[in-house]
């Protein structure tokens, strides 16, 4: 587990979502915010069980958290940026109050509102760090993932035990390099009709 921000590698969102896409093997949900963070996953290859954000900030760990609870066998990531999560802040606390076992917040932090132009967020410079909220909302699977290595373990974790489990992971600001279609109604179909069928 890391607990410092000083020794983590900066890596690369679309090749980790695509890591991460690879370790899926039993119809796990995956709900990704809005902007690069569903771009990225659009871009590892549309599932049915993948859920697009295309508006609302910062409620992809809430919608994953009422995917968990609804679905108890089923295992769900929420794919979120610092940016995003800092807008909702109060959803840690909720999951650590709720504890789903089956959750997993992945967060992007780049420090920067990246698809607004690039403001510095409140995470810049490790001011704010999101993992240390987590833990003290009550969330005790929080951690770092330091390096590549480390996020696939932080996965298999996720994939394999109890939590909620949130992973921080520093990323470059690479931008999405595909983006998702614009079409909420197909989304939403195709994920409520994947998340009928069972695990």
């Amino acid at each position: 587990m890391t607990d410092a921000t000083d020794n983590l590698h900066v890596m690369n969102r679309a090749a980790l979502t695509k890591r991460l896409v690879g370790a899926l093997k039993n119809r796990e949900a995956v709900v990704g915010g809005i902007g690069n963070s569903n771009w990225d996953l659009w871009g590892a290859g549309h599932r049915p069980e993948n859920f697009y954000m295309l508006g609302s900030m910062g409620l992809a760990a809430p919608i994953a958290m009422g995917v968990a609870l609804a679905q108890p066998k089923r295992r769900v990531f929420a794919l979120e940026g610092d940016g995003s999560l800092l807008m909702q802040l109060g959803c840690l606390s909720t999951i650590a109050a709720q504890a789903p076992k089956n959750l997993c917040v992945i967060v992007w932090d780049n420090g920067i509102y990246q698809i607004t132009g690039g403001q510095g967020t409140p995470a810049a410079a490790s001011r704010t760090d999101i993992v240390a909220i987590a833990r003290a909302s009550g969330i005790a699977g929080a951690t770092w993932a330091a390096d590549q290595t480390e996020f696939d373990a932080l996965v298999a974790r996720a994939l394999t035990t109890d939590g909620p489990h949130l992973i921080g992971v520093k990323i470059d600001n690479e931008p999405g390099r595909t983006q998702t279609d614009r079409d909420p109604i197909r989304f939403r179909e195709s994920f409520m009709r994947a998340m009928a069928e069972a695990v």
